[in-house]
């Protein structure tokens, strides 16, 4: 079916109800002799005559009052959405979809985003854990959370947190019973907490950094998780040795339930980063999430 142009029955609608070709020129900005053929067109088109013209007035014919009052409204109703959209522009609205650990999401997205969403009640944010790579643009995200050394080349990275340390951390009763290693190496000897990842399925390789020098060692031990929550609460059980960022510890490391070894080989890295395409056109309510999580130096 061929598609219409509207324009002529707009220009009808605006005549009918100023009751004059001039007045109606000049709201829609044409010439009136322009707006005459318009609707002259229109006319001829419908084989129809829908308006009665003298010298001094325009009035509606039989068929042109039917028209008007079909039309009229869904003019009405197209200009209000149109309205209403550019209320949204200056006024952003909109679902934003982020995907991150579940670690990163309580403690940086979460206590960030609450107070922003306190102001801006027509945002929403939808969030997904993963502790694999998710392919955002794929899995259609508006943005996804990693450690800035992993992020893909094409894509904007924005610091959401300060720089990280690792560390290795068992309770007290474990080390009670097997001596501190002193070297990475030493922990070969230890039973060791591990992680598998759930982009490849393998296991991390812990690594270490001291004055430029670096160490990877691949532990063993009785446990294995895909979730870091559960490497955490397995180290306060005593269960052996365990290796995240030092924050994910912090609690159970400030209340004396886990303390740490090798601490000298855990060099700070680039922290935490919120990720997307370079390719998209942010809308305004993603910007507005953008600045509220971007980390303040």
């Amino acid at each position: 079916m061929a598609k219409r142009n509207f324009n002529d029955l707009l220009s009808f609608v605006t005549v009918a109800r100023e009751g004059s070709f001039t007045r109606a020129a000049a709201i829609l900005g044409v010439t009136q002799s322009a707006l005459s053929q318009t609707v002259s067109g229109l006319e001829a088109r419908l084989q129809i005559r829908l308006l009665t013209r003298t010298t001094r007035s325009v009035s509606l014919t039989v068929a042109g009052e039917r028209l008007l009052n079909a039309i009229g409204h869904r003019f009405d109703e197209i200009e209000a959405e149109l309205d209403e959209l550019t209320e949204m522009r200056d006024k952003p609205a909109g679902t934003i979809r982020i995907t991150s650990g579940d670690h990163i999401q309580r403690t940086y997205l979460l206590p960030k985003l609450a107070p922003f969403l306190l102001q801006h009640p027509d945002i929403n944010i939808e969030f997904d854990v993963s502790y694999g790579l998710r392919d955002i643009v794929a899995d259609r995200f508006d943005a996804g959370v990693r450690m800035g050394d992993t992020i893909d080349k094409d894509m904007i990275a924005v610091p959401i947190g300060p720089q990280l340390r690792m560390a290795v951390a068992a309770s007290p009763e474990y080390f009670a019973k097997h001596p501190k290693p002193k070297t990475p190496k030493d922990l070969i000897q230890h039973r060791c907490i591990n992680q598998r990842m759930q982009s490849s399925g393998g296991l991390y390789v812990w690594e270490f950094h001291k004055k430029g020098r670096q160490v990877n060692v691949r532990v063993d031990g009785q446990l294995t998780f895909n979730t870091s929550p559960n490497i955490v609460d397995a180290a306060v059980a005593g269960l052996g040795i365990a290796w995240l960022p030092e924050e994910e510890f912090a609690p159970h490391l400030d209340d004396g339930r886990l303390v740490r070894a090798l601490e000298d080989w855990c060099a700070p890295f680039p922290g935490y980063y919120l990720y997307y395409p370079s390719r998209r056109q942010p809308s305004p309510a993603f910007t507005l999430v953008v600045n509220a999580l971007r980390y303040q130096h």
